[in-house]
This record gives C-alpha cells, structure tokens and sequence, in this order.
C-alpha cells in the first residue's frame, strides 16, 4: 500500500524586524562590564536597544534616553595599538562606554541621539549634508510621536505637591510639568533650583491655543507638544534644568506566580496585606491591651510575714489593724536570700497562746518561716501570689512544718 502523503509544511511565523531611526554594530561596556560586548544596536524614539545581531527581534537591553546628561568623546587609548573609536553616553545613573569602526559611525550617533534628545539637529558635528538629511527625517518623525504621547515629567500633582517632590527627590530632576490651575487645558511648569544654598522655587504658566501651547514668559513662545515645552525650559537654561523623572525601576506591589484553582493556569497575582497573617487581632471595640507593668513580686519586699495584698481591682490601703498576728517565734529568721528583717509587735486583738512547753525541737532550718497556704483563701489575688512564693518549699519541709505545729498546740 502506498503511504500516505504527508501533510504540507506550514512556514513558521517570521516575526517583524524592529524599525529603528538609525542602527549599527558597535561595541559596548556598561558599569559592570569586564570588557567590551559586540552588540546590534537601534535607536527608536528616547530608546537604544541592543540584540546579539541584526536578525534578533527581542533585545537584549535597553537604555533609555530620558536620563540623558551629555556625550563624551574618549582619546585612543595608550599604545596607540586599539583601531577603535571611543565615546562615551553619560546618563543621570550610569555611563555607557562605546567602541565604533569609524570616526564617521561615532559622529553619525551621537547626531542622532542629540537630535532626539533636543529635538533639534546638532550643528557641532562633522557630518555630510546627507546625514543632515536623514536627521532632519529623524527629527519630524519623532516630533510627531511626542506629539501624542505625554512627557514623563508630567504629574497629576499640585503645586504644592509639585514643590515637595523636587524637594524630597532633588536626584530625579528638578523641571516637573503638571495640570494648570486654573482648571483649564493649559498645563503649569515647576521648577526648583539652589542659589547660594537656598532654594529658589519657580512656577511658569502654559496656556493652550489650539493644537499649540503658548509659553507665557516675556516673549511668548509656540510649542506643538507638551515634550517641546519641556524641550524650550531645558534649551534655554543650558541644560540647567533637568526633567524630572521618578525612578520606577523597583515594584512597589509584591505578586508571584499562583496556580487557578478553577482551569489549572498559572495565573499572576498580586499580594496585599490582608493576605498576611499578623496573629490574632484584637475584638472591634474591645478594650486595648494594657502595657507590661511590673510583677508585685519586684515591688514588695520577699521578706515574711507580708501583710494581705490590697486587691488589684482598687487602690485601697490595707489597714493596720487587718494585718495577721505572728504565729511563730521564730520570726526573725530569715529566709534564704532575704535579710533578717525584726519580729513586728503582735497587736492586741491577737489571742494570747500558751505557753510553750521547755522542750522544744531544734529551730526549723532557714526558709520555713513564712505561714502556711492553707490559712488563705483559695480565690484570692494573696492566696495565689503567696502561693507561688511557697512553690520552692519541699515535701520535707512542710512535714516538718506540720510537726512543729502539733507541738505547739
């Protein structure tokens, strides 16, 4: 029998080449880059991406652009002996060093990340009036995308809020653009600089006409974009200013991995403090727990015989006359660990006792000396504090104790 034929070959999908403003080999060390790293690299919009090579479509890194500080021409290095090119790009948290083929490459980027960067094209370069051509394509395109979209500097904040943001974060910027006033389309400008060690706080007014925004100062000025208006303060302050940006390079939502119990996906979800299981917490509306207070045991000296407790339920001062007789007369010895303290005077309520008879058994050793816990009440706070302070007796010792009390009645 003849086989069957085999089903066609259906093509894998190709996926879609980036497009980039300009694109090249070059090579790269970041910070924490031993040495230098022949990558494929693409400028599109405020972003540099870096692939392996040129038919990559998922990069490998990115740098972006908004952290611009400035572009930094390397001498050759010593020995002469390196054919490369360097220049280094200097953002606000890292400097990125290059390597370039040519003297013509290495102006050919720094063209075009300057003419991103100021949305104008530079005119201290060594470039062909080609190249000016192909920056001045880059530089429509890139207007237009600003265009539509919203500079990151821009925050739904107040003016105050505005102030306490370049204050607690002088290292993200100091320009910050954010909803007019007035309650209208136009937009406001803040901006906090030091003179002389003393802040210096500004705030400019951005009135909308149109599709354009109208920068009120003496000479007004027409930007097509809220990025052109940032671009106008950063231009004519010479880079004095600077846009602010918040980092966001850390998440502040915990979320893992979790399995749906329903269809068996892993799906993301995001933990929240409920979540969290703090201990047990206190009734709604109950009372509030009490701080640690000091045992009664440090506050009243371990020396018998110790009066009643007054109870903890009020603050009432034990009468005198309430205190329990001495029933022994050996009072004064002390108990082991606490200094002899003298026999108090037996009241005159205290029923006299017989005499005792001339024979005596020998002292009961030191630490018997205080009365016995059957004479108290079983439910009481005295009952159960002298009670812990009898736990250490033995069972000898209060054989012994009981002996001595047959013998005295």
């Amino acid at each position: 029998m003849a086989s069957a034929p085999s089903p066609p070959r259906v093509p894998k999908p190709k996926g879609i080449q980036p497009s980039h403003y300009y694109e090249s080999f070059l090579e790269k060390k970041g910070p924490c880059d031993q040495g230098y790293k022949k990558l494929w690299a693409g400028l599109q919009g405020l972003t540099i991406s870096f692939y392996s090579s040129n038919r990559d479509f998922q990069p490998l890194e990115k740098l972006d652009l908004r952290a611009f500080v400035k572009l930094t021409d390397e001498a050759p290095w010593a020995g002469s002996r390196d054919p490369g090119i360097h220049f280094s790009l200097v953002l606000r948290d890292q400097e990125i060093k290059f390597k370039v083929e040519s003297l013509e490459s290495r102006e050919m980027w720094k063209g075009f990340i300057l003419t991103v960067v100021e949305l104008r094209i530079p005119s201290k370069l060594t470039l062909l009036p080609g190249h000016l051509y192909m920056m001045a394509e880059v530089l429509a395109k890139e207007e237009a995308r600003r265009s539509l979209e919203t500079p990151s500097c821009f925050l739904k904040v107040s003016r105050l809020e505005a102030q306490l943001l370049l204050e607690r974060y002088p290292e993200c910027g100091n320009l910050l653009l954010r909803p007019s006033g007035d309650g209208k389309d136009g937009v406001s400008v803040t901006t906090r600089q030091t003179l002389n060690g003393a802040p210096v706080v500004r705030h400019y007014k951005v009135k909308r006409e149109g599709a354009k925004y109208v920068i009120d100062v003496e000479d007004p000025f027409s930007c097509s974009s809220l990025d052109a208006v940032v671009n106008y303060f950063v231009s004519h302050t010479k880079k004095a200013l600077v846009p602010f940006l918040l980092d966001e390079d850390y998440e502040k939502v915990l979320g893992y991995v979790d399995a749906d119990k329903e269809n068996g996906e892993n799906v993301w979800t995001v933990s929240s403090a409920r979540d969290s299981d703090p201990g047990p917490a206190p009734p709604a509306g109950g009372p509030k727990s009490l701080p640690p207070v000091a045992s009664s045991q440090d506050k009243l000296p371990p020396l018998p015989p110790l009066p009643p407790l007054p109870s903890q339920d009020d603050n009432y001062v034990t009468p005198i006359a309430d205190a329990p007789a001495a029933d022994y007369v050996n009072q004064d010895v002390s108990s082991s660990g606490c200094p002899v303290v003298p026999k108090p005077k037996k009241l005159a309520k205290a029923p006299a006792k017989p005499p005792k008879p001339p024979t005596l058994p020998k002292p009961v050793p030191k630490g018997n000396n205080r009365p016995p816990a059957r004479k108290l009440v079983g439910g009481s706070p005295q009952a159960a504090f002298l009670a812990t302070r009898l736990g250490d007796v033995t069972a000898e010792l209060q054989e012994r104790l009981q002996k001595r009390r047959a013998l005295e009645q």
